[in-house]
């Protein structure tokens, strides 16, 4: 996690609006990145968790209801990581054991973070859970490899454990879907800039930027959208639902 990435922007606007928080990252991630910076700004703890591991959330939940003094309101989980994509492996010349290791990483962390805090009954009612997804879950985008596997699973993910609590906990799950955003996680992603700019040409607003995509979850996370729940919402320029546009033409003719 950096300042570039959107869970860093959305920490920042949480804190603006004057909401608590507690931060987390994996032990191997924290030593590379700069969570502790963003911690002193937002006067927030840490509590170091490997979101494939259940001991670990099981620690986390525990000690976030403990440091907030209570249950909790919202839940970002924003977390993608493909070691094929990273180790240069092609979509047909797949690694197994890195596949496995991305889809646990990408989208059975957010199961095992949701049954974490559906099990403790750690989210007080009304609150709101969001993860970060990308519309390569529904369309081909073929360098953004194993990745757009896990994305489609962690969607699916968000609507059948999205059911179970809000029926039982009344209790808001969405995931929002966001432009090509130059994150870290994103740049690794091959050909990223071309891709960038083809999606700013080919969406009506432009593309959402981090800081767009940090207001849209403060929304999700307030009270002004508490029936809102299982919906993959589209934070992308308008990208989604376009066919062509005149500026991507242009570059035909």
């Amino acid at each position: 996690m950096d300042e570039n990435s959107i869970a860093w922007k959305t920490a920042e606007r949480v804190h603006e609006e004057g909401g608590t928080f507690v931060l987390t990252n994996a032990p191997i991630a924290m030593r590379m990145g700069q969570i502790k910076q963003l911690a002193e700004k937002t006067g927030s703890e840490i509590i170091p968790a490997d979101a494939t591991n259940l001991d670990d959330l099981n620690n986390l939940v525990e000690k976030s209801m403990e440091i907030l003094g209570g249950k909790l309101d919202f839940v970002l989980h924003s977390i993608g990581m493909s070691v094929n994509v990273r180790k240069g492996n092609h979509y047909t010349n797949q690694n197994y054991d890195f596949t496995h290791k991305g889809w646990d990483v990408s989208a059975v962390s957010f199961h095992k973070t949701m049954q974490t805090l559906y099990q403790k009954d750690a989210m007080n009612e009304w609150g709101s859970i969001v993860a970060l997804t990308y519309m390569a879950a529904q369309r081909v985008f073929p360098d953004y490899n194993d990745m757009a596997d896990n994305k489609a699973y962690l969607e699916s993910i968000a609507r059948s454990f999205g059911y179970f609590f809000g029926k039982d906990k009344k209790v808001r799950v969405n995931t929002i879907s966001q432009s090509p955003t130059p994150t870290t996680a994103g740049q690794g992603v091959k050909g990223f800039d071309g891709f960038i700019a083809y999606a700013e040409k080919m969406s009506p607003l432009g593309n959402a930027t981090a800081e767009d995509c940090a207001n849209y979850t403060i929304v999700m996370f307030s009270d002004l959208t508490k029936r809102v729940t299982l919906q993959n919402l589209y934070n992308d320029g308008g990208f989604s639902n376009m066919g062509v546009s005149d500026l991507v033409m242009e570059s035909f003719t």
